[in-house]
């Protein structure tokens, strides 16, 4: 039973040996990992992830096509301004 419970725990924590890592691949992770505040393992595997084609899309927008077409509203602005009064007897 022992047996069973390390070979499924070294199964979930797998470690890998890679070599042939070139000098600009080293600086570009490590830079990468320091300006991120990661670690140099969370940057490995996300550059695998992405690397292999596992990420799932992620759509962006960028909102652009409704940036700038805010139109003031005689209400909505009323609302506000009731909102942000204090009412001297209740605030002391």
């Amino acid at each position: 039973m022992h047996a069973f419970r390390v070979g499924t725990a070294y199964n979930k924590c797998m470690q890998y040996t890679i070599r042939g890592i070139t000098p600009q691949i080293d600086e570009t992770a490590r830079e990468r990992a320091k300006a991120e505040g990661k670690s140099l393992n969370d940057v490995a595997l996300e550059a695998l992830v992405n690397g292999l084609g596992l990420r799932e899309d992620v759509v962006r927008r960028d909102l652009s096509d409704v940036a700038g077409t805010w139109k003031k509203d005689a209400a909505l602005e009323a609302a506000l301004a009731a909102r942000d009064r204090v009412e001297g007897g209740l605030w002391k």
